[in-house]
C-alpha cells in the first residue's frame, strides 16, 4: 500500500530532475500512508531521563560522555535546538502528559500530594488506549500515587516502578507493579528497560505505547561498576562555567549514570530492529529538566531549579524511520506541552475532547522544509519565579532580557534598549499567571484517596503522612523517608484521607522493629472503625544506599521494610482521619513506618 505511492512520488521526482523539490512531497506522503487508520498505527516510545541537563549528551558537545545511542535517535530523526521543560520534574511530566501547562493540572510541588495531576485531566495514555493501543510505564511515576492519580487509573494498562519523586536505592529495590510492592531485580534503569522489552515483545502485533520515564541520573548517585569505572580516573575535558562550586566527583557520577541510560536506549532500539518494528515505531527521547549539579551545559546559566535557560532547555529528539528525514534540525521554540498534540496529530487522533489544551502540533515542523510558523512565548515557572522564552529572546523572573540568539549565556542585559518588546513580556508574563493561576499547599484541599472501587491497591506511604509527638520523618526530603522515633502512646502518625467508596481491605503494614523493642500493640482507626494488632516479629535490618553511592547523598537512606498482617477493616465512603497509634508500648520504640498497604477483598 506504501510502495506504488512511494514509487510514483520518486519517479516524479526523478522525471522532474528535481529530488531535492520533492523530499518534502515524499516526506509528507510517507507520513500520511504510515498514519492510514486502516492500516496498523505506529507504535510509541517515549523516554524521558531525571535531571539529565541539555549538556550531558556528546550530541551537544559534550566531550567527557559517549551517548551514540541516544545521538542516534536525533541523527536517524529530528532534533529540537530549542526544547523547553520546566524547572523541576512533576511539572515537565504533568506537562508531557496533558499537554498543559502544569499549574492548570494540580500539580504545584514534587511531593506530599503537590505532585498529582488531577484526575480529570486527560492523559495522553488515556486517549492512546482509547484509540487501541496498549500502554505501559516503566519507572519513576512522580504524578500522584494512589488512584484515581496512579498510573493504572491515568491510562496505562502496566505500571513498574515507583510512583514517588525519588527513589533510596537502585539495587533491586522495594518497586510495585500494579500497585502491589514487590522486589526489583538489579540496577532499576536496566530492571526498567528489561520490562520494556518484555512489553515491546508481548505488544508487537498490536499498537503500544510505551513510556519509559527513567529515575538516573537523579541522586543518590547510584551506578554499576561498568559504568562508574569508565570515569574514576578519568580527567574531564569540560566543566561547568561555575567551577568552584562543581563536584567532580558528583558530575563524573552523573555521566556515569547517563551512559548507563543510553546503553538501555541502545537496547531498546535494537529491539525494535530485531522485530522489524523500527519503521514502524516513533521514538522520543528529552529530559525532565536541567541538570542537577553545577557541570557543563553549554555555558547556560542556571541548573535544576531555574528558571534560566540552563535550568529548563532540554534536547529532544524523535525518529520515525522513512518519515523524518534523518538530520533534520528544527530551530523552532517548542516545549514539554507541545509533545500530547504531536503525538496525537500524527497519529490523527482528534483531542477535541481533551481541549482546551495549551500545546502546539511540532508535526509540520517535522514533515515540512518551510512550514509556516507562528512565534508564541513559553512560559516557565517554579518557586515563585517566572520567566518568559520568545523565539530570540528570554525574559527572566527579575525582568531582565537577554538575546537568546547571541547570549545564550544570559550575560548582557539588553532590557534598556528594548523597553516596549520587555512591557510587552512582562504583560504576557502577568496574564499568564493570573491565567493558570499556580496553587500552593495552602489553597490544595484534596485529600489522600483511599479504596478506589476499581482498583485493588492503595498505598499510604510515610512520605504522606503527618508525624505528631516524638515521631520524626527519616530525612527533610520526604520522597523516600520512614517514620521513626516512636516512642510513647501519646504518639501518633495520621493520613489526611477519602475513602471513595465502602469497602473491607485487608491491611499490611510495613515495618522494621529490632528483638527488644517486640510486643507493642498498635491501632489503626478510622471513625467508628478500628483494628489492633501485636507486633510479635522482630525485624531489623540495616539502613542501605551508602554501600552503593559514588556520592554522599542529601536523601534518606532506607531499609528492607517487612510487611505485617495488621487485620481486615471496614471502611465507608467519605473523608476522614486515619490515626496509627500504639495501645501499649515494649521497650525504647514502636516500630520504625514505611507504608500501609491496603488490599479491597469485596
Amino acid at each position: 500500500m506504501v510502495l506504488p505511492q512511494l514509487l510514483k512520488t520518486s519517479v516524479l521526482c526523478i522525471l522532474s530532475l528535481s529530488f531535492v523539490a520533492c523530499k518534502g512531497d515524499l516526506n509528507k506522503t510517507e507520513k500520511n500512508t504510515k498514519t492510514d487508520r486502516s492500516a496498523k498505527p505506529p507504535n510509541i516510545i517515549l523516554i524521558v531521563a531525571d535531571d539529565q541537563g541539555w549538556g550531558d549528551l556528546s550530541s551537544s558537545g559534550n566531550t567527557n560522555i559517549e551517548t551514540p545511542n541516544i545521538d542516534a535517535i536525533g541523527t536517524y530523526g529530528a532534533s529540537f535546538e530549542n526544547f523547553y521543560v520546566q524547572p523541576v520534574c512533576s511539572p515537565t511530566r504533568a506537562e508531557i502528559l496533558t499537554g498543559k501547562y502544569f499549574p492548570r493540572t494540580g500539580v504545584y510541588s514534587t511531593s506530599s500530594g503537590g505532585e498529582r495531576i488531577d484526575f480529570e485531566e486527560t492523559t495522553l495514555a488515556e486517549i492512546l488506549k482509547k484509540s487501541g493501543y496498549k500502554t505501559a510505564a516503566y519507572g519513576k511515576w512522580h504524578n500522584g500515587m494512589q488512584p484515581p492519580y496512579h498510573p493504572n487509573s491515568q491510562g496505562f494498562d502496566d505500571f513498574y516502578g515507583f510512583a514517588s519523586g525519588h527513589w533510596g536505592n537502585y539495587f533491586s529495590p522495594m518497586l510495585e507493579h500494579n500497585g502491589e510492592i514487590v522486589k526489583g531485580t538489579g540496577f532499576l534503569v536496566d530492571d526498567l528497560t528489561d520490562h520494556g522489552l518484555n512489553f515491546i515483545e508481548t505488544n508487537k502485533q498490536d499498537p503500544f505505547f510505551l513510556y519509559l520515564p527513567y529515575n538516573t541520573p537523579h541522586s543518590p548517585m547510584q551506578v554499576p561498576d561498568e559504568y562508574w569505572n569508565r570515569f574514576t580516573k578519568k580527567e574531564l575535558s569540560l566543566y561547568s562555567d561555575d567551577k568552584t562550586n562543581e563536584d567532580i566527583d558528583f558530575t563524573k557520577a552523573a555521566l556515569a549514570m547517563v551512559e548507563n541510560i543510553d546503553y538501555n536506549v541502545g537496547r531498546i532500539t535494537a529491539k525494535l530492529r530485531k522485530l522489524y518494528l523500527d519503521d514502524d515505531t516513533i521514538v522520543i527521547y528529552l529530559t525532565d529538566n536541567g541538570p542537577n549539579s553545577f557541570r557543563w551545559n553549554g555555558g547556560m546559566r542556571g541548573k535544576k531549579g531555574s528558571t534560566d535557560e540552563g535550568g529548563v532547555r532540554s534536547p529532544l529528539y524523535i525518529q520515525w524511520t522513512d518519515a523524518i528525514h534523518p538530520g533534520k534540525k528544527v530551530p523552532q521554540l517548542a516545549s514539554a506541552i507541545d509533545i500530547l498534540p504531536t503525538i496525537t496529530s500524527m497519529l490523527n487522533i482528534s483531542t477535541d475532547k481533551t481541549k482546551p489544551i495549551d500545546g502546539k502540533d511540532l508535526s509540520p515542523l517535522l514533515f515540512k522544509d518551510a512550514p509556516s510558523w507562528e512565534d508564541r512565548p513559553i512560559f516557565n515557572h517554579w518557586n515563585g519565579h517566572t520567566s518568559v522564552r520568545t523565539q530570540d529572546y528570554r525574559l527572566d523572573n527579575e525582568n531582565r532580557l537577554y538575546d537568546i540568539r547571541k547570549d545564550r549565556g544570559q550575560t548582557n542585559d539588553i532590557s534598556k534598549r528594548f523597553p516596549k518588546l520587555v512591557d510587552s513580556l512582562i504583560k504576557a508574563k502577568e496574564n499568564w499567571l493570573t491565567e493558570v493561576n499556580p496553587s500552593t499547599s495552602e489553597t490544595d484541599d484534596r485529600p489522600f484517596t483511599l479504596g478506589h472501587p476499581d482498583f485493588q491497591f492503595t498505598q499510604l506511604p510515610a512520605r504522606d503522612a503527618i508525624a505528631h509527638g516524638n515521631i520524626k520523618r527519616s530525612n527533610k526530603y520526604p520522597n523516600d523517608t520512614f517514620l521513626t522515633n516512636w516512642k510513647s502512646k501519646k504518639d501518633s502518625i495520621t493520613w489526611d484521607i477519602e475513602v471513595l467508596a465502602d469497602g473491607q481491605f485487608e491491611v499490611q503494614l510495613f515495618y522494621t522493629s529490632p528483638e527488644k523493642n517486640i510486643g507493642s500493640i498498635i491501632e489503626l482507626g478510622m471513625g467508628n472503625s478500628k483494628i489492633a494488632t501485636k507486633i510479635s516479629v522482630a525485624h531489623d535490618p540495616p539502613l542501605r544506599g551508602a554501600e552503593n553511592d559514588r556520592i554522599r547523598r542529601m536523601e534518606s537512606y532506607t531499609k528492607d521494610f517487612k510487611p505485617m498482617k495488621l487485620g481486615t477493616m471496614i471502611l465507608k465512603k467519605g473523608r476522614g482521619t486515619l490515626t496509627l497509634k500504639a495501645l501499649e508500648v515494649t521497650g525504647d520504640e514502636v516500630a520504625d513506618v514505611r507504608l500501609l498497604l491496603f488490599k479491597r477483598i469485596n
